[in-house]
This record gives C-alpha cells, structure tokens and sequence, in this order.
C-alpha cells in the first residue's frame, strides 16, 4: 500500500512540472526554470529517481544555480546507466563565477556514479577557460572514454580553454589506450570559441590521436592557415570523416592546399563547409583536383563566399558534375561575374544537374585590373611571414595557380618568348627559358608572326610540327588557346589555306583534349576572353578580329574530339548579346548550326 501511494506521488508531482518522459530518459529541455536552491530544483530530482534505468538527461534551456546543481548531483551519483548528458544552455543570467562549481558537481556526479557517458553536450555556456578547467577530471577519467559525441559550441573557450580540452583529451586517450580500450568519440562540436590558431593547433593534436571521428564541426573560430593547416593533418588520420564545418576561418591558399591533400585520404567526406572561408582560386583549384581524383560520396559542397574567380569556379563544377551524389554546391557570394555565373548555370544545366546548384545572387562580380591579386598576395606574404614553415613568400598570379592545378610544373623561365604571341592575343610577358623540343625554323616563324603562306608553306608537316612544338605544353590550357587562336586568325576561303588550318587544328585539339592533364574549361574560358566574350581579371587587348575563329570553332564543334560539355557554355555566349558577334553574324549563325547538331 505504502508502495502505491508513493508511487501515486510521484507521478502527481511529475505531471505538475509537465516532464516529458520517456523510458530511460529525463526531459526539462527549453521548460524555462529558474532553479536556484535545492527546493527548487526538486522536481528534476524527484525525476531522476522515478527512472530507475535514467540513461539520458535534458536540461538545456534553463537556468541552473549552484545549490541547485548540488541536489541534482546528489539524485545523478545513482544513475549507473547514465549515458547521455544534454546540459547546452542551462545558465542563462549565471555569474561566471558559479557556473564552474555547478559544473563540477555534476561531473563528480557521474564519475560517482561509474556512469560511462557516450554524449556531453555543454553548448551555448559561456563559462569560459575555467568551465573547461573546473570539469577537465571528467573528460580525462573512465567516464569519457566511451564518449561518441561530445558537443562545446559557442562556450567562450578562447586559446587557453581550447589548450586545456586538448590536454584532457589527449590524457583521456592515453589512459583508454593503456586500458586497451581506444576512445571512440565521433562527433566533435567546437564552433564560435575564438580558438585562434594555437587553440586549434593544440585541439588538432588530440583529433589526431584520437582517429575515430566523422564530424568535425569548428566554424568561426579566428583560425588562419597555420591552424588550418594543422587540422587538415589531424583529419587526415581521421578516414571515417564525413563531414567537415570549417566556416567562417581564414584559409588562403597555403591552408586550402593543405586541406586539398588532407581530403585525398578522407573517402568517406559527403559534407564539406568551407564557406566564407577565403579558400581563393588558388585553394579552389587544388579541391577541384582532389574532388576529380576521387571524393565518390560527396553530397554538400559549400565554397561561397570564397574570392573564386569563374575559372577556379568551373573548375569546382567540372569536377563535381560527375558525382552522382552531389545534392548541394554552393558557390555564391565569389567573384564569378555575369558571365561565370552563366558558364556554371550553363555547364551544370547540360548534366542535368541545376537543381544542386544554390542562388549565386550575392556573386562579387569580376574585376577589371589586378589590385585585388596583388593585394591577395600581400596578405598571404604577411601571414607567411609570422610562420617559420613558410619562408619564401609566393607568387600568387592566377596563371600560375591553374598551371597548379594541371600539375604543369614548368622549370623556372619556361615558356614562350615574348614575341611568340601575337599582338591581338598576348597576355603578359612570356617567360625565357625553353624546354619543349627544338623549334623548326618555319615553325617558329608563324607563331611569332602568323600568316596564310607561312602555315600553307610547311604542307602536310603542319600538323605535326605545330603540336610538337608545344612539347608538353600540349596539355596546357593556356598554351594550346594561344596556338588555336594563332591558326585561327590566319583562316581565309581559299582552298589550300583552309584545309591546313582544318586539318592543322584538328591534330593540335584532339592531343590536347586526349591530355590526361588538359583542362577544357579553362581552355574555353581563354577562348571566350580573347575573343572578347568573356570579361578578363587582367588587361587583355581581345582579337581584331572574330571571322576566322568563330569558322574555325565551327569546323571544330562538329569533330567527334570536341567534348559535348562545352557546347552549352559556347552556346551561351554566342546567344547573348554582344557588340563583336554583331559584326560577324553569318559566321555566328554558323557555329550555333554546328553546336546544335548530335
């Protein structure tokens, strides 16, 4: 009988808090209680111990004062079965002096208790580096080294907390692996904690002694590339990660190739957030790479926000669009302008893949001169130099981050001279030193100074010698527009010369396109701005004339060695409008017959 009326009991003071229960777990989550003393907090207590096999605890949205936190403690110590700590945002109005002691009671609580915790959420409490302090025991002992996700978003960490999680953490596995029994934490939540880069460096070495997670969630956190970098090698001895939140950091170049190589041994990654993170075209080219080499399952992909100009953003697409798995690609808020945001629509739109892509209402647009590089190269010396890893400082141009990206490692002076490149098409001053194969006189006479009866003069040599003399630059992007445009520009309606430019940029195309490293998008988009279709970041003077390419182009579209993804970016251009097409319209009219057919 006395069992009965205490159990009616119960279950009346339960119902007045309006607790909802659940087998095994308490919840007070988002109830607004002030709970100051111990009378107050009776009914948590009167909660627990109405659940006998207690193994979760929702605390979050209320506010919890020491005293209180006390008797809670006291009801915990029992709960052996304990797992599940849910205690985010429970000290709203707190003085920070009394959130540490509310919090250490409850650690004692568990430990106590022999509880073994397999999730810790203590999000959106700002205690602070003496919060982590006041319940680092917990972290290193028994309790935590079953602990799957531990959860500090927004805590105020600052370098000093984010040393001290470090320190418990990498004691906590030290001790596990000493028991033979590895910790096995996979979810790991430190987000808005103004870590800065020693508080990640030092939290990098506790992930990467750990290896077992599969999220990493550390958005605005301060970090530069030096932490950047020290957490891309963390991740990488992480295989099982998939998903990485990274936004709002500072990568630049140095610490977006870093977590480029990083990612190569991450198979598993399906989310990527790297929003707002200054990744650069630099950074974008080298994700590109590692996504065409192989990130099979990725899902989300969030570059925006980035400083990506349109041909490091086609890159990012190309690479993508032939990932069955992608649902999401973010790449608003760069630098892609009119005319990039057209090439992506148009490139995504052709594999059927629009609906991936976000609202890119926010692009930056291009620039008309090259402050902005300069000034990213600046930036990026400065950072270098605060860190020994880095001494030399980088040039940073965009033509040497592509021929990055095609893994073109030219030796030093390689190149063209600058009298190579015709007037209407020169870019900047070709470099000196050359180590494609010798050029044959008559050769190197027509790409200095391109006319009709110097290519018809080399016969049917034409179509080897021209593509020879690039040597491996056949697989440069940049090299073999400049080539196809020298051909091009000598194109007339006489038979003889027709024919050899035909035939002549055939064998020059289809080695190219055949190139293991080739690029096509960025073949086109050199294309498109020395024609003068497409808006250049640098001064480039476009041809005088657009008759012989575009009849070239138009030979060229209907040969079964011109890749189908570039018809509708072509095709999307030559339908807007432009002044240069107006002159040229049979020949326009031409290429757009020829893009249209199978």
């Amino acid at each position: 009988m006395t069992d009965t009326t205490e159990l009616a009991r119960l279950t009346e003071s339960l119902s007045k808090a309006s607790v909802e229960e659940i087998p095994e777990e308490v919840s007070f989550k988002g109830k607004g209680l002030k709970l100051n003393s111990a009378e107050d907090a009776a009914v948590v207590v009167s909660a627990i111990e109405a659940c006998p096999h207690l193994r979760s605890l929702h605390l979050e949205g209320n506010t919890i004062g020491v005293e209180a936190a006390k008797a809670i403690a006291g009801a915990l110590e029992k709960k052996p079965m304990f797992q599940r700590a849910q205690w985010s945002d429970m000290f709203t109005g707190r003085l920070r002096s009394e959130i540490p002691k509310a919090l250490e009671s409850l650690g004692r609580a568990v430990l106590t208790a022999g509880a073994m915790l397999t999730e810790l959420d203590l999000s959106d409490n700002a205690f602070g580096p003496d919060g982590v302090h006041a319940f680092r025991f917990l972290l290193c002992s028994t309790a935590c080294r079953s602990l799957m996700t531990l959860r500090l978003n927004n805590c105020g960490l600052g370098i000093g907390g984010g040393k001290i999680l470090a320190e418990a953490l990498l004691e906590c596995q030290k001790g596990a692996r000493a028991a033979n029994q590895p910790m096995v934490l996979r979810v790991f939540v430190a987000g808005r904690n103004r870590l800065e880069n020693d508080g990640a460096t030092a939290l990098a070495e506790a992930l990467k002694a750990i290896g077992t997670l599969e999220e990493v969630h550390m958005p605005q956190n301060g970090i530069n590339h030096a932490g950047i970098a020290a957490l891309a090698k963390a991740f990488s001895r992480n295989p099982a990660l998939r998903t990485i939140n990274l936004n709002d950091n500072s990568f630049t170049k140095r610490g977006a190739l870093s977590m480029a190589e990083a990612l190569k041994h991450l198979q598993d990654v399906n989310v990527i957030n790297f929003g707002d993170c200054l990744v650069r075209s630099a950074g974008a080219f080298a994700l590109a790479k590692t996504l065409t080499e192989g990130l099979p399952k990725i899902k989300e992909l969030n570059l925006s926000y980035g400083e990506i100009n349109h041909i490091a953003a086609m890159a990012v697409v190309r690479a993508v669009t032939n990932t069955d798995s992608l649902e999401k690609l973010d790449l608003n808020g760069n630098c892609l302008g009119t005319e990039g945001c057209k090439m992506v629509r148009s490139a995504l739109q052709f594999k059927n893949k629009m609906e991936v892509l976000t609202s890119l209402s926010d692009d930056e647009g291009t620039d008309d001169d090259d402050d902005d590089y300069e000034e990213e190269d600046e930036h990026d010396e400065e950072e270098e130099e605060d860190d020994e890893d880095y001494e030399d400082a980088e040039d940073d141009e965009e033509e040497d981050v592509e021929e990055d990206y095609e893994e073109d490692k030219e030796s030093p002076g390689n190149g063209t001279s600058s009298g190579n490149v015709p007037e209407e098409t020169a870019r900047e001053p070709a470099k000196t030193v050359v180590t494609t194969p010798p050029r044959v006189p008559a050769v190197d006479s027509f790409l200095k100074f391109p006319s009709p009866e110097k290519l018809v003069a080399l016969g049917s040599e034409a179509c080897t010698l021209i593509p020879h003399s690039l040597g491996d630059d056949v697989g440069n992007a940049s090299q073999v527009a400049n080539t196809f445009l020298r051909l091009a520009s000598v194109y007339n309606v006489a038979e003889d010369v027709s024919c050899a430019v035909f035939k002549t940029t055939d064998s020059l195309l289809k080695k190219a396109f055949e190139h293991t490293k080739f690029q096509q998008d960025l073949f086109m988009s050199h294309l498109l701005v020395h024609l003068g279709l497409l808006k250049s970041e640098t001064s480039v003077r476009p041809m005088s004339s657009l008759e012989g390419p575009l009849l070239v182009l138009s030979h060229v579209a209907k040969q079964p060695y011109f890749p189908q993804s570039l018809q509708p970016i072509l095709s999307a251009f030559l339908t807007k409008p432009n002044q240069r097409l107006e002159k040229h319209k049979d020949a326009c009219h031409k290429l757009m017959q020829a893009l249209q057919k199978p």
